[in-house]
């Protein structure tokens, strides 16, 4: 196996729950209409537009049918040969009864001078629906692709706001390149099921349907040189074609695992080079690269021995009935159900019947290959869109009451009762918290890394809830509550300190309208202590920052995620480590006008940072997933072990 197939493996094994064996429900029709049964949804807006589309199509495919005939006969057989014309013919092409066969002049044969004229109608009306098809061609491709587009648009916009419904425990243990190949990359496929897995099998089944119905006009010979040629194309498609899915099961995965390889990369992209650590990147960036295109060569080798192979089979066939064709033609041997095929003058084998019906076989040969490259490609289709829909199935662990209540107006005091948290089974984060704060106070939550602090003002967001427990607002339940209004009522300047490439007011007023609060991001902006260098930058308010605030110092990008979290003016605020990159004197600053801003409200504060910690009104000490201590400074200070010995230890550390 090559390299990065054992990690791809595993991934799809996870997402089917099978071991990677080839199943007969794999293989049946029956999976393959759940499938498209499950795109439906999707499909339904676009209804209207989808019929409409399949029935423009289907005239163009009679029309262009009709004519394909209608020009055979008259090039092979009128022009060519001299005979006359049907009435429908002459008609068709605006000429008149002279063109006509007529009972007593069945023997006759056109002039030159009437040949030359059938020829000019002829171009002339080729000319015209030349013109007319490539023009509705045109039109219909843009049509298509519209209608695909939009239902492509739907999917994606659905996975999306799934992907954002889910809780962080899945996102914290899946790779944020996978969950972007599938909304970016997957998604698409839904734009190729009416096509590829609908509209296109049953156009090819048609054209080989019409063909054989033709080919065995001529000779019913013809239809038992179909049969045998489709029994062995049967059975080769039923043996390759659980290898393409596999393979091509393999090729998206890799490619997911590459994707997720060049995210984190770019992400870490300033680590990378402070560590010398580039070429051991690209390393790692090339086996994987390498993983991916060794498995998509490899699917590509079975659609290749597929392809091959029904070609061969399907030629051959072509090539044994073109033998009897001549020979036929030769002798100038009636045609099976001559009557019928008189209906466009080939009653007897000659040039224009050999020439009508080896097109047919080739065409027919042509349409079997263009189903067999069809269905290898619904065999990437299918895989694709169960990885799509994989995320679409994800159930939110975090969701809302059926009867929420409603968020307090005014938030007293928050407590937690007994609460437990684990990511996995069997493994608390936090185990048995008990706390409680009133409004207009700061709490600091301090403790060693990996305590469980950023976990446990996560439970405040509802970005999880607790596995056991509860956090009560007031005495409500939070679990009781909806998430949009427990979310809308808290907010949270992160220490990874998220800008955008945006102006500094546009970052400030993320998620609001700039031009609305604009004074009142002046006044955030104030609290954070960050007015006074926003003013000294080149345009003020309106300078670009850069990607991720690149044009910033670190503690410059605090502060203004500080001020965008002010800014939502909620009754709760969470700040995690808001001062560690701040001089002692701008921190006390911040630490005071936080202190005024919050007289009416909760305030949270993740930190390690001593000076930061001494301004609280309370301190929660955790330890091993435990509030150990919970007071003051002084309080904390005054007693043996825990919070005391962490004091010395981050005073020492400072030192």
């Amino acid at each position: 196996m090559r390299i990065g197939d054992a990690d791809a493996q595993k991934s799809a094994d996870k997402e089917n729950g099978l071991k990677t064996t080839i199943t007969k429900d794999d293989n049946s029709l029956k999976t393959l209409l759940i499938l498209a049964w499950r795109c439906w949804p999707y499909y339904r807006p676009q209804l209207r537009h989808i019929v409409t589309f399949v029935a423009l199509n289907s005239l163009m495919g009679v029309a262009i049918l009709g004519f394909t005939i209608l020009s055979s006969d008259l090039i092979e057989n009128k022009i060519l040969l001299g005979k006359q014309l049907q009435p429908l013919q002459a008609k068709i092409l605006f000429l008149n009864d002279t063109f006509v066969i007529s009972s007593d002049s069945s023997n006759e044969e056109l002039s030159i001078k009437q040949r030359r004229q059938l020829r000019l109608h002829l171009i002339i009306l080729g000319a015209l629906c030349w013109l007319v098809f490539t023009a509705y061609a045109a039109a219909m491709w843009y049509y298509m692709v519209w209608i695909f587009q939009s239902v492509n648009q739907r999917l994606r916009s659905e996975m999306l706001s799934r992907a954002e419904q889910l809780s962080l425990k899945y996102h914290s243990s899946s790779r944020t390149g996978d969950a972007i190949y599938r909304v970016y990359q997957d998604s698409a496929t839904i734009t190729n099921v009416l096509q590829f897995l609908i509209l296109t099998p049953l156009r090819i089944l048609a054209w080989i349907g019409f063909a054989a119905i033709v080919l065995i006009f001529f000779s019913p010979w013809f239809g038992a040189i179909f049969i045998a040629a489709a029994f062995l194309i049967f059975g080769i498609m039923r043996n390759l074609l659980p290898h393409v899915r596999e393979k091509a099961r393999l090729s998206r995965a890799t490619n997911s695992d590459l994707t997720s390889s060049i995210q984190e990369t770019l992400t870490a992209i300033r680590v990378i080079k402070a560590n010398g650590a580039e070429n051991r990147m690209m390393d790692k960036f090339r086996a994987d690269s390498q993983a991916a295109l060794d498995a998509a060569f490899d699917m590509r080798l079975f659609m290749s021995l597929l392809l091959l192979s029904t070609s061969i089979i399907a030629f051959g066939a072509v090539m044994i009935a073109e033998y009897f064709m001549a020979t036929w033609a030769m002798d100038e041997k009636a045609t099976h159900l001559g009557g019928a095929i008189a209906l466009v003058g080939y009653a007897a084998w000659n040039l224009g019947a050999y020439k009508a019906a080896s097109a047919q076989a080739e065409e027919s040969a042509s349409s079997i290959w263009e189903l067999a490259f069809t269905l290898s490609y619904v065999q990437d289709l299918v895989v694709g869109l169960k990885r799509a829909f994989f995320l679409l199935e994800l159930e939110p662990e975090v969701t809302d009451p059926e009867k929420p209540q409603q968020f307090p107006t005014e938030i007293k005091c928050i407590r937690f009762e007994q609460v437990r948290f684990a990511y996995d089974e069997g493994k608390n984060i936090l185990d048995g918290i008990n706390m409680s704060v009133r409004s207009g106070t700061i709490t600091a939550i301090v403790g060693a890394t990996g305590s469980g602090k950023s976990t446990l003002m996560s439970l405040l967001l509802r970005l999880y809830d607790p596995s056991d427990g509860q956090v009560l607002f007031n005495g409500c339940d939070l679990r009781d509550m909806k998430r949009r209004d427990v979310r809308s009522n808290v907010a949270i300047a992160l220490q990874q300190n998220i800008l955008f490439n945006k102006s500094v007011l546009e970052n400030i007023c993320y998620g609001q309208n700039e031009k609305l609060q604009s004074a009142a991001a002046i006044a955030a902006a104030k609290i954070a202590c960050a007015h006074d260098f926003i003013l000294e930058m080149p345009a003020g308010y309106e300078t670009e920052i850069g990607e991720r605030g690149g044009k910033l110092s670190t503690g410059q990008r605090q502060r203004i995620s500080m001020a965008r979290a002010i800014l939502r003016d909620t009754p709760i605020l969470i700040l995690d480590e808001p001062t560690a990159s701040l001089d002692a004197e701008t921190e006390l600053r911040v630490m005071q006008n936080l202190a005024k801003w919050g007289r009416n409200r909760v305030i949270f504060i993740v930190t390690h940072r001593l000076s930061t910690i001494g301004s609280a009104d309370k301190i929660a000490f955790l330890e091993d997933g435990k509030i150990k201590e919970f007071g003051n400074h002084s309080e904390l200070m005054a007693r043996a072990g825990g919070y005391k010995d962490f004091v010395a230890a981050e005073s020492s550390g400072a030192k």
